[in-house]
């Protein structure tokens, strides 16, 4: 029935550039187009009477059957494969991308299917071609980005040994500078010190040669008491004197790294009643100092020699640059931990712009320059202090008075 009105089918086949392909409700081929036939690479007519399964990849006959006859009942054009991909079976085997409409119509009062099938080969490659373009993109900016971290990180790296570098050469100017200032400051050390020297020395040994002068004058016994006071201050000028070269050997000492320290138990009371023994016999007229209470029970593990030389050196200062009819406090606190000495004077105290700088060596406040000095002691006490875990610090008003703070280990750091 069909074949009789081929002719009102070849009209309408050869209008259009897809390929068409016409089946029947038994799913075999009644009718196809030129392009049908060049697309699958059949001869003119071949394929009537086929059955659809010979256009279909075997691995989609399973349930193809099943597909085109729902499609026909429901009679409803569309197009096929939504979603997924399509392909067709050439007469040679081989298998190539298609799109499908689908349209059924009745004719005769039967059913049909008219398939329109498109080739997308070309587009399909294209599309792959895009897709490889893509990837070998993707790839590229990888690989770009890669050797942009890369580059980011070597440029890193240059600034880190450069910043390095520059790090190192400004500590190198630092201590160019240091080493610089501190040959300067050595240089005006060393200017101070011949200067104190000098003036340290001379005097003294100017007394003493006055007294040697003056003690040969002496010779009758009824003026020993003179001969006394000349051999007192030949004495004291000698102890001081000695003092003072002790000082310069104990700088050297502690610059050289020298100096041992030598630790034991030992009472308080016994270096405080020395302290205090010595100094008693500086007292200007009318001076006193008042001894600390409750220190019988107080023991250190220290070196011993430097709390003496530590209290000496604070209690004489404190009576050198006192006036007569003052008094000097020493206290003494004492925890489980810590032992702090507290020496306190009514003296000329140290002028603020100064008290910075009180513990250089070699320097001496501006209302203590006529008194006599090294400026020395009070860096070899904070020096030996540090060295024992100890601390040292002090308030002080001018014209008013000073007080010093020592705290110290009570067993020693070594």
């Amino acid at each position: 029935m069909f074949q009789k009105d081929q002719h009102v089918f070849n009209l309408l086949f050869e209008a259009v550039s897809e390929g068409v392909v016409v089946v029947d409700e038994a799913q075999n081929i009644v009718a196809t187009n030129v392009s049908a036939e060049q697309m699958f690479g059949y001869e003119s007519k071949e394929l009537l009477g086929k059955e659809l399964n010979v256009l279909i990849p075997k691995n989609y006959h399973a349930g193809h059957g099943q597909h085109v006859e729902g499609f026909i009942h429901q009679n409803v054009s569309r197009k096929m494969g939504i979603g997924r991909d399509l392909n067709g079976l050439r007469k040679d085997l081989s298998v190539f991308p298609l799109e499908i409409g689908l349209n059924p119509f009745k004719f005769n009062d039967r059913t049909y299917v008219m398939a329109l099938v498109i080739d997308v080969s070309v587009r399909k490659k294209q599309e792959q071609q895009i897709l490889d373009l893509n990837l070998q993109l993707e790839e590229k900016v990888l690989r770009r980005t890669r050797e942009l971290i890369n580059a980011v990180d070597e440029l890193k790296a240059v600034n880190t040994r450069l910043e390095a570098e520059n790090k190192r050469r400004i500590e190198a100017e630092l201590k160019t500078k240091i080493a610089l200032k501190k040959e300067i400051e050595l240089n005006e050390l060393k200017t101070k010190f011949l200067s104190l020297v000098s003036h340290e020395f001379k005097t003294p040994l100017s007394g003493i040669l006055t007294s040697t002068m003056l003690l040969g004058k002496y010779k009758l016994t009824e003026q020993q008491e003179n001969r006394d006071k000349h051999i007192k201050t030949i004495t004291d000028r000698v102890h001081y004197l000695n003092n003072i070269l002790n000082d310069f050997l104990s700088i050297d000492k502690l610059e050289t790294g020298k100096i041992k320290y030598n630790y034991k138990d030992f009472k308080l009371s016994k270096v405080i009643n020395e302290v205090v023994y010595n100094c008693n016999l500086l007292l200007k007229e009318g001076q006193r100092i008042n001894y600390p209470d409750n220190i019988d029970d107080m023991y250190l593990f220290q070196d011993e020699k430097i709390v003496e030389l530590t209290l000496s050196n604070l209690v004489h200062n404190a009576l050198k640059y006192s006036p007569e009819n003052t008094t000097i406090d020493i206290d003494v606190i004492q925890d489980y931990e810590n032992t702090t000495f507290i020496i306190r004077d009514e003296g000329i105290g140290i002028p603020e712009k100064d008290q910075k700088n009180i513990f250089n060596r070699y320097f001496r406040a501006e209302n203590a320059l006529l008194t006599q000095g090294t400026g020395i002691g009070l860096n070899i006490v904070k020096t030996h202090l540090e060295n024992l875990g100890g601390k040292i610090k002090f308030v002080s008003q001018e014209n008013v008075g000073t007080k010093f703070n020592v705290t110290i280990p009570n067993k020693a750091i070594k």
